[in-house]
C-alpha cells in the first residue's frame, strides 16, 4: 500500500536531508569544489532546520504504519542535532582545509549521519531504530578511517568499527527476544506485552541485558567504553569533535525510545541495571582521566563520566528525570563542542594541539582563546555559574526525589574527583611558562574564531539564565509521554 501524502510531509526533515547529502556528493563528483560543497552543506542543515520547525507538531503523530512518530522530543532533538553539526562544520573547516580532507567525502558522510540521527530520534518501531542507528555507526566508521595514510586512525576505525558490530549483534538479539515475546516490532505493542505480562518472565529480563548492553556501547558507558579513548585520540580531531557531540543526543533518543517507550514497564529490572553502569561510568572515567596527559583521551574519558550522568537521569524513572537527562545531553553537547573545537581550532597544519602540554601559557599568548577554554572546563566541571553546574544539579534533584540518595551522594563524590583534571588545564593555561611561542594569526580561521566565543557566552548564559532551555526539555518530554 501506498503511505498517504500526510506521511510524506511528516517525514520531510529526513528527505530533505537526503537530497543535501546526494547533493553534495554530485558537486564533490562533477566540480570538486571545496567551498561549493562547505556553503551547500551548511545551506543544507539550516534548510532542513527550517523544515523541522514548520512540520514538527507538539502532540504525538504516527506515520508510516507505526514506523515513525513525530512528537516535540523529536522535535527539539532533531533541531539540536541540526544545529550541533553546523558548529561542528563550521569549528572543522580550517584544519580540514590544512590537511586536504574538506570535500564532498567527510561533508557527505557527516550529512549522513546526521540523518540517520533523525531516524533515530523519530523511531517508533525496531526497524527504524536499527536503521537509524546502522546509519550512523557505518558513517561515522567512514569518518573515523578518512585519512587512509595515518596508521592511528585505520587503527581506531578498526576497533570502532570490530566492537560496533559486537554491540549491534548484543542489540539485535534483544530485540529479536522481545519480538519472541510480543510478536511485534512496535514498540506500543511491546509496551503492552510487557505491561500485561510476558510469557516468560526469564526471557525478558535476557532481552533486557542485551538491549542494556548495546545502548552502553552506543552511549559509551561502562562497562562497554573501551572504544571510546582509541576512537576520539586516533581520529582527526574535526572528526573526533563530531563522533563526540551531536550522536550524544541520538543515543539519548534511542534510549529513550526503547526504555521508555517501550519497555517502560520492565523499568524495575533495567533501573538497575543503568544504576551499575552510571556508578562505573562515574568510576571509570574520572579516575582514568586523571592519568591522562592527552587532552582528546582526557575529555574521552569525561565523556565516559558524563554519560554516567545522564544515564542516572534516565534510572531514576521519572518525568522530571527524562527531562533532566535531556538538558543534560543538550548542555553537554553544546560544551564538548566548544571543548573539540578549541582544540580544533588550535591545531594547524602539522601540528595537532592535543598534549596538555601545547595549552602551556595560552593565556600569555591568546588571553581571550584561554578565557573561553576555561569556560568550557569549568563548565564540564560542574561549577557555577556555568551551565554545567544547573545540569547535573538537575539530574541529583531528579535522584533525590525519586529516592535515590545514596547515588546523589556518589555522584557528588565523582564530580568533586572529576574537578580536578578540568582545573588542571586551567592551570596550565594560566600558571605555567608556554612551550611554543607561536602566537595565533588574527586571519586564523576568523568564523570559527567568533563561534568560540559565541559558544562559550551561552555556556555561561545558560548557567545565568537556564529556565528557557529547562522548560524546553521538561515540556518536550511531558508531550512525548502523553
Amino acid at each position: 500500500m501506498t503511505p498517504p501524502l500526510n506521511d510524506f510531509i511528516i517525514a520531510l526533515p529526513e528527505i530533505s536531508m537526503l537530497v543535501v547529502a546526494c547533493t553534495v556528493l554530485l558537486i564533490e563528483a562533477y566540480s570538486q569544489s571545496k567551498t561549493a560543497a562547505y556553503l551547500t552543506t551548511l545551506f543544507g542543515l539550516l534548510l532542513t532546520s527550517v523544515v523541522i520547525a514548520f512540520t514538527g507538531t507538539p502532540e504525538a503523530t504516527l506515520a508510516f504504519n507505526g514506523l515513525y512518530i513525530n512528537d516535540a522530543m523529536g522535535l527539539t532533538l532533531k533541531l539540536l542535532t541540526c544545529f550541533a553539526a553546523i558548529m561542528a562544520v563550521i569549528y572543522s573547516r580550517q584544519y580540514l582545509a590544512d590537511r586536504g580532507m574538506l570535500g564532498g567525502d567527510y561533508l557527505s558522510l557527516l550529512l549522513f549521519a546526521v540523518l540517520g540521527m533523525q531516524v533515530m530520534i523519530s523511531a517508533s518501531h525496531f526497524l527504524t531504530l536499527y536503521l537509524g542507528l546502522e546509519l550512523l555507526s557505518l558513517s561515522l566508521y567512514a569518518m573515523v578511517a578518512l585519512r587512509r595514510d595515518d596508521v592511528k586512525a585505520s587503527e581506531a576505525a578498526m576497533k570502532y568499527f570490530v566492537l560496533g558490530a559486537l554491540a549491534s549483534g548484543l542489540l539485535l538479539y534483544g530485540m529479536s527476544l522481545l519480538y519472541g515475546l510480543a510478536g511485534s516490532l512496535e514498540l506500543g505493542r511491546i509496551a503492552e506485552m510487557v505491561q500485561n505480562g510476558a510469557k516468560s518472565e526469564m526471557v525478558l529480563v535476557f532481552a533486557l541485558v542485551f538491549v542494556v548492553a548495546g545502548l552502553g556501547f552506543k552511549l559509551g558507558a561502562a562497562p562497554f567504553h573501551m572504544w571510546i579513548p582509541d576512537v576520539y585520540h586516533g581520529a582527526p580531531t574535526a572528526v573526533t569533535l563530531f563522533v563526540g557531540s551531536a550522536p550524544k543526543l541520538a543515543a539519548f533518543a534511542f534510549t529513550m525510545r526503547l526504555l521508555v517507550d517501550g519497555l517502560q514497564p520492565a523499568n524495575g529490572d533495567w533501573q538497575q541495571m543503568l544504576a551499575v553502569m552510571a556508578v562505573a561510568s562515574l568510576a571509570i572515567g574520572n579516575l582514568a582521566a586523571i592519568m591522562q596527559t592527552n587532552i582528546k583521551r582526557m575529555l574521552a574519558y569525561s565523556t565516559i563520566s558524563h554519560m554516567g550522568f545522564l544515564l542516572l537521569g534516565v534510572m531514576s524513572g521519572s518525568v522530571a528525570g527524562y527531562s533532566a537527562a535531556m538538558f543534560y545531553a543538550a548542555t553537554y553537547v553544546l560544551m564538548s563542542l566548544g571543548g573539540f573545537g578549541m582544540v580544533t581550532y588550535l591545531s594547524r597544519n602539522e601540528f595537532e594541539a592535543e598534549n596538555l602540554d601545547d595549552y602551556k601559557g595560552l593565556n600569555a599568548r591568546h588571553p581571550w582563546l584561554a578565557a573561553v577554554m576555561a569556560m568550557f572546563m569549568l563548565s564540564m566541571a560542574g561549577l557555577p555559574p556555568f551551565v554545567g553546574f544547573f545540569a547535573k544539579l538537575t539530574i541529583l534533584q531528579a535522584l533525590v526525589d525519586a529516592g535515590w540518595i545514596w547515588l546523589a551522594v556518589v555522584a557528588v563524590m565523582f564530580s568533586l574527583i572529576g574537578a580536578y583534571y578540568y582545573l588542571r588545564v586551567v592551570k596550565i593555561m594560566y600558571f605555567d611558562a608556554p612551550t611554543v611561542t607561536e602566537t595565533i594569526p588574527a586571519s586564523h580561521a576568523g568564523d570559527a574564531r567568533m563561534l568560540l566565543g559565541a559558544n562559550g557566552l551561552a555556556v555561561l548564559l545558560l548557567g545565568i539564565l537556564p529556565q528557557p532551555l529547562m522548560t524546553l526539555c521538561a515540556y518536550s518530554v511531558q508531550m512525548s509521554l502523553r
